[in-house]
């Protein structure tokens, strides 16, 4: 648990406003879209939003305070860890009004719980609840682009930059002794993120921006879907299996190159950091271009350290964001859902990190090339499945993607997926061989 104090008032703002996008993010959608077919990369919407809320519930109000359950057959509907993914599309769900009547009933005694004296443990879970209410929104958008779904309402004017250009070139990375991980100071955390802890990084050089749809359409017209030297064993067989010559929601029809954004195909925006590809994709990409993918602690080095003063090592300092401590201003990334996709990776230099790295958060999750583990220390936190589960199967991804909260990313985040999985908001940047 964390030793930094969370405000229950700001927590249940926060959950307003989870429940808000969740509303947006379902609104439209007929009985059959939120049930949808049976895919391994999503969970029906109408079982998904009962299990945000769920989760609440077990966690705040029946785990720790005591409360009895607001639905009995609440368990056996929404329990993620004993109902099987294939599972939940033959559940006997309730409809849409009453799951939303669950979901506010939940939300409701939570609010209330918060407003009620001085319980650091209920404002740690309450908190982690919001958090992973906000991955599951999140989760709600690429569903509806993997379904081909419209476009939700959550855009915002003025926050789809696509006349900023791109950024070339590399930035120089000092070796030295670098803290990688999160401490107590930090506030709220994941237990994989837990703790600091000392490492030794050579000097690197990684580019100042993420590979953008330009860059990465001459690997695609260089015919490399089709060349077996730049892909791996494991990649090729995924490869071979998906049958891809080009990024998942890329075409090419008589006017060029398009881009399908929801149910919309769109001209490719060729300065546009490059979305939804795979890690398989990322290694390709770059043995063709004679690059190599950042560790995990080289890309929390370039978003996180200071030089020293002579410039030849590390500071011993670190900031919690690229451009330092102070919360994420929507001129510095691209996050919160309100650019409905990726912006032009020369946008948003206000938020550039010590070395001149852009959009280390926001835009895009960056794949890195180490797999997900734990670090020294490891003690799961009480939702023991958060992580434990996924070590040792899964790529680690750093950063945040322009559907990512702005309250809940920092320098030291840890996502992972499946090396396979092209259809979440991943890109990556590339590191000097």
């Amino acid at each position: 648990m964390s030793m930094h104090k969370l405000n229950p008032d700001t927590i249940a703002i926060q959950l307003e406003d989870a429940h808000q996008r969740t509303m947006a993010l379902i609104d439209g959608l007929s009985r059959a879209q939120l049930t949808g077919p049976l895919l391994a990369t999503v969970n029906p919407l109408l079982w998904e939003i009962g299990h945000a809320a769920y989760f609440y519930e077990y966690w705040v109000l029946r785990h720790h305070l005591n409360r009895s359950a607001i639905r009995e057959d609440a368990d056996r509907l929404y329990d993620s860890i004993s109902i099987a993914h294939d599972e939940r599309w033959d559940l006997p769900l309730p409809e849409l009004q009453q799951t939303l009547a669950y979901i506010q009933a939940v939300e409701d005694r939570v609010k209330d719980c918060l407003a009620t004296g001085d319980d650091a443990q209920r404002d740690y879970l309450a908190q982690y609840a919001v958090f992973h209410h906000d991955m599951h929104n999140e989760a709600y958008t690429y569903t509806r682009q993997t379904l081909n779904y419209p476009e939700p309402g959550i855009g915002k004017a003025g926050h789809s930059i696509l006349d900023a250009g791109d950024l070339r070139g590399d930035a120089s990375i000092p070796g030295g002794t670098f803290m990688l991980g999160a401490t107590p100071q930090d506030g709220f955390v994941f237990d994989n993120e837990k703790w600091a802890h000392s490492i030794e990084v050579e000097p690197f050089s990684i580019a100042r921006a993420a590979v953008s749809n330009g860059e990465y359409l001459k690997f695609v017209q260089a015919d490399a879907y089709s060349k077996q030297e730049y892909w791996d064993d494991e990649g090729w067989q995924w490869l071979r299996q998906a049958g891809l010559e080009h990024p998942v929601y890329w075409r090419q029809d008589a006017d060029g190159w398009k881009l399908r954004q929801f149910d919309q195909w769109r001209s490719l925006p060729m300065n546009a950091a490059l979305i939804h590809v795979s890690w398989h994709e990322a290694r390709a990409y770059c043995r063709w271009a004679g690059r190599r993918l950042p560790t995990e602690a080289e890309w929390e080095v370039a978003a996180a350290a200071e030089p020293s003063a002579d410039g030849q090592s590390l500071a011993a300092g670190k900031r919690q964001f690229p451009w330092g401590d102070e919360a994420p201003r929507p001129d510095q990334a691209n996050l919160d859902g309100f650019a409905l996709g990726t912006i032009d990776v020369g946008a948003h230099a206000a938020g550039d990190s010590a070395f001149g790295c852009r959009q280390m958060i926001g835009n895009v999750w960056e794949w890195t090339q180490d797999t997900f583990a734990p670090y020294p220390g490891f003690d799961p936190d009480m939702y023991q499945d958060y992580s434990q589960p996924l070590f040792g199967i899964t790529k680690v991804l750093r950063g945040g993607a322009w559907t990512t909260r702005a309250r809940m990313i920092r320098n030291t985040w840890r996502t992972y997926y499946g090396p396979d999985r092209n259809d979440v908001f991943a890109g990556f940047r590339t590191c000097a061989l």
